[in-house]
């Protein structure tokens, strides 16, 4: 049987698909698993030993890609994004297709009105409900994420301080309001007490300085200093942001001792590597199904307020201007030395 699964973006989302990849591949011999995404995607992809075949939308559009598609002849459509250019995919592929349920009606309740009618279930559970009727289940060993060796850190190249376990902060997001202020993730990395690496983008490179030069130690030892050694604050901060790139941030991640993350796709990827993570939410919630998946993790939220969640995937800003979520938001939590 010849697949295709199809899920443009995003980084997060894409990672969540894994699971429908593997056990489409390991379900019987002789089964071909295709998949669509987006061009800038395809690094996600590209070392996955379940996908036998990648098909890239790029700037040429969905049209030159379907022309592509159409001479694959697929038995059947996976589709995990369920949006207008998979509908013109199965349309004019013109075989059986299978669909996620994006519940964006019950995501709407929620974020509107605070009704929530949304089932109790991990968004990869419902991604794996669109191969049931090819007699596929879920093996239950979570999510995948294979990093190209070209790729691999190695602790030697973090500073020395960093080479005997560190705390990966991942700093990054998409939309501020899933981000902690800077001056709330330097109250995080000082709760954290251990030697911390931050990970993000370039984008993220500023707010990375600035907390790596909040705890830098001054060239002379000071009675500032002594004092801090007096509390035990054991604080250090490597600023990776923008220093790597996404795979290579992966590297760091698998790595890491503890993992402290957004609601984002690093967060996913962190799960991939069965890492213990303490999760950071804003104006989203764990309840739309994109918590990690099969690994221990630890919630941080604020739930005293009445505005939560306000959106599905964020904003750029706080729509009241409190911006509470985060900034009223409890560290509770302590790593053992």
């Amino acid at each position: 049987m010849k697949v295709l699964v199809v899920r443009f973006s995003s980084i997060g989302d894409i990672v969540l698909t894994t699971p429908v990849i593997r056990n489409l591949k390991t379900t019987s011999e002789g089964m071909e698993v295709h998949y669509a995404t987006k061009s800038g995607n395809a690094f996600l992809l590209q070392e996955n030993p379940y996908v036998d075949k990648l098909h890239l939308l790029d700037d040429s559009g969905i049209w030159n890609l379907i022309k592509k598609l159409k001479k694959e002849r697929f038995d059947v459509i996976i589709d995990l994004h369920h949006n207008a250019r998979t509908f013109l995919i199965k349309r004019a592929l013109g075989v059986k297709s299978y669909s996620v349920n994006k519940l964006n009606l019950s995501k709407w309740l929620l974020t509107t009105f605070k009704i929530n009618k949304l089932p109790n279930r991990h968004i990869v559970d419902r991604y794996l409900d669109t191969v049931k009727e090819l007699k596929v289940s879920n093996d239950n060993l979570g999510l995948d994420y294979f990093i190209p060796e070209k790729d691999e850190v190695e602790l030697e190249w973090l500073p020395e301080g960093y080479q005997q376990g560190f705390a990966a902060v991942i700093i990054g997001g998409k939309y501020n309001t899933k981000k902690l202020p800077t001056s709330r993730l330097i109250e995080l990395c000082d709760r954290i007490n251990k030697p911390v690496v931050l990970i993000g983008g370039k984008e993220d490179a500023e707010a990375g300085a600035e907390i790596e030069q909040f705890f830098k130690p001054y060239d002379q030892p000071t009675e500032f200093d002594k004092g801090l050694e007096e509390l035990g604050k054991k604080t250090i901060v490597y600023n990776g942001c923008g220093k790597f790139n996404f795979n290579q941030s992966a590297s760091l991640v698998k790595q890491a001792y503890w993992v402290f993350s957004h609601d984002t796709g690093m967060m996913h990827v962190a799960a991939a590597f069965k890492k213990t993570i303490y999760t950071i939410w804003g104006s989203t919630i764990p309840e739309f199904g994109m918590y990690p998946y099969r690994t221990k993790f630890t919630i941080f939220e604020n739930k005293k307020i009445s505005c939560r969640p306000c959106s599905k995937i964020g904003y750029n800003k706080c729509p009241k201007g409190h911006f509470k979520c985060m900034n009223d938001l409890k560290f509770d939590f302590y790593i053992p030395d």
